[in-house]
């Protein structure tokens, strides 16, 4: 038997039988073009093109009515991605200018591209590269004129996947839909991280997956019998009888559970002693309030607005993002707090116009940073949330305050924006609350400082712990050190929850920690009573509540924060979880 560790993606088990399924990065054919055929081989790239254009359209149109809301829309981004400069028309350069073969050109461009967006700082914008990726793949198998295998052989034929565990280098999103709806059982892959498009869409199918898996395509091969355990993050190859009843019995238990969580959707979050917690959801679509209904969710306590600025040639105008902004604001009935726009100087959100080049650009001009040295980007993004905010209870967030003078440029700016609504006659509320992310060590020692000036905070744990640690949770050399219970993350989390309490304003958290159950008591005994996560974590945060006793946790956790063996700390709180209620 051999064990592979990833990441797992959910907390489901599945077992079945491998099926292998490569990608196009081998044996691309590197060879030159004669002049007399360059116009050919342009127009077999072409042809190419459209024929991936026409399969993407093809799959969207047909996918099954109960496919996640975002899948569409994660589509809509493949199809934007074949209309890059870098994808469409560079490689048609470089056939005629340097009589290249189509693949050949194709190959060097992706990795041009690839290599843009891992210089990213954002981990979930960084993890786009994966997209690039798979819009590549495409194109390669219709030049190659060999049908993926993905395609052909899994999604297209009539017999169901049932039990079959698909072994890839990476999986677009619509390849994920489409198999799922064909009883495949799991997936593990080689690429991906946690933040990754494939990722988001196996949480909303609770669909178990594992990804980062490295070699994963050499080790296993066809037919072999796995056992994915997201939970874990493992995958066992050739079990024996006896572990596979363990497994079976295991999955048993969990399908039991989901069945058992379903039944919280419309129970309210309050503890055994009678607090209440208010739990969020994170969106990022539009398309995503159906799942954040199913999810029990009281409002939107982050709402990515990224995704209007990427992939385009230029920004969205104030009227599109205000358009955006009414259709989340009129359909939840709780509060939508929108973020300001999270992107870098990396980043290209103008025209095609690149930032500055930065070694370090987690570092560098983005978020709230990059907003005010660019008023023209920002304002009219402020423009729209005011407007938009007359619709329904909204609120505006900041992110990577830093500083206390980026707070008071930000709110100098707002101001300035109300004046401009208001000698235009234009409806907006003038009274939206202004909150700021503290994903910054600085921000989280100095939170009673922002607290004094603002009107709610919320905690941004992924950057936090990456921040504070000084580690890159996406780099595989050094994530195994990305530690949401190291002491000096846990005090910082304690600072800005108190400051909040000093000064009166709520404290949310809506980062990966608010989503995870590990840490929902923790979180509590710490004074946190807001928490904003992905959809699909919402039922088992809630039920992780309303099995809570406060009485106590803020005790155990002080308790928690004083270990300084990292071991002795996790026990704690493994002992903290493990508690039922009186």
């Amino acid at each position: 038997m051999l064990s592979l560790n990833g990441t797992g993606i959910g907390r489901g088990i599945a077992i079945g039988r491998a099926i292998i399924m490569d990608r196009w990065h081998d044996e691309v054919p590197h060879y030159h073009i004669s002049e007399s055929a360059l116009a050919d081989e342009a127009a077999r790239f072409n042809l190419a093109v459209e024929a991936v254009r026409s399969s993407l359209k093809r799959v969207q149109h047909n996918l099954p009515a109960d496919s996640p809301p975002e899948t569409t829309a994660f589509i809509d981004v493949h199809l934007l991605m074949l209309d890059d400069p870098v994808i469409s028309r560079q490689p048609v350069e470089s056939i005629q200018d340097h009589r290249q073969n189509a693949e050949w050109a194709l190959q060097n461009h992706a990795d041009t591209l690839i290599a843009f967006f891992e210089e990213i700082a954002d981990p979930y914008l960084r993890s786009k590269k994966n997209d690039v990726d798979q819009v590549v793949g495409r194109i390669m198998a219709e030049l190659r004129q060999n049908d993926d295998k993905l395609q052909t052989e899994l999604v297209e034929r009539d017999n169901p996947l049932e039990g079959r565990i698909i072994v890839a280098r990476d999986l677009s999103p619509a390849d994920t839909v489409m198999l799922r709806h064909r009883n495949m059982a799991a997936f593990v892959t080689s690429l991906g991280g946690p933040i990754s498009h494939t990722a988001i869409l196996a949480r909303g199918l609770s669909l178990p997956a594992i990804v980062g898996l490295h070699d994963v395509i050499d080790t296993i091969r066809d037919d072999d019998l796995l056992i994915v355990d997201a939970a874990t993050g493992t995958v066992l190859v050739a079990p024996d009888e006896p572990l596979l009843a363990q497994f079976r019995a295991l999955q048993q238990q969990q399908r039991q559970r989901q069945r058992d969580l379903a039944l919280l959707k419309d129970e309210k979050a309050v503890t055994q002693d009678g607090e209440a917690v208010t739990l969020l959801a994170n969106i990022e679509l539009p398309e995503d309030i159906d799942s954040l209904r199913e999810g029990g969710a009281v409002g939107v306590g982050l709402y990515r607005t990224e995704f209007l600025f990427m992939n385009r040639p230029e920004p969205p105008s104030e009227q599109e993002q205000y358009e955006a902004y009414c259709h989340v604001v009129c359909a939840v009935e709780g509060p939508v707090t929108i973020r300001t726009l999270d992107l870098g100087a990396d980043k290209q959100v103008d025209g095609g116009r690149p930032g500055p080049a930065t070694v370090t650009p987690a570092l560098g001009l983005r978020a709230i940073r990059l907003c005010l040295s660019e008023p023209s980007l920002f304002k009219p993004q402020l423009r729209a949330i005011l407007r938009a905010a007359v619709h329904g209870d909204t609120q505006l967030m900041i992110p990577m305050l830093s500083n206390l003078q980026e707070l008071e440029q930000s709110l100098l700016l707002i101001r300035e924006v109300c004046a401009e609504l208001e000698r235009e006659a234009v409806p907006f509320n003038p009274r939206v609350p202004v909150g700021g992310m503290i994903e910054v060590p600085a921000a989280a020692v100095s939170a009673d400082l922002f607290a004094r000036k603002l009107d709610f905070l919320s905690i941004g744990t992924n950057d936090l712990i990456q921040y504070t640690l000084a580690i890159d949770r996406v780099d595989d050399s050094v994530n195994y050190l990305y530690d949401p219970l190291h002491p000096s993350v846990l005090r910082l989390i304690r600072n800005v929850i108190r400051a909040g309490d000093e000064a009166g304003i709520v404290v949310s958290m809506c980062g990966e920690m608010a989503g995870d159950p590990a840490f929902t008591r923790l979180l509590l005994g710490l004074g946190l009573r807001h928490f904003s996560m992905e959809p699909s974590q919402l039922l088992e945060i809630r039920q992780q509540v309303r099995l809570s006793v406060l009485a106590g946790l803020a005790k155990q956790a002080a308790e928690i924060l004083e270990c300084v063996e990292t071991q002795a700390l996790h026990d704690r709180v493994d002992q903290l979880n493990s508690q039922e209620p009186a």
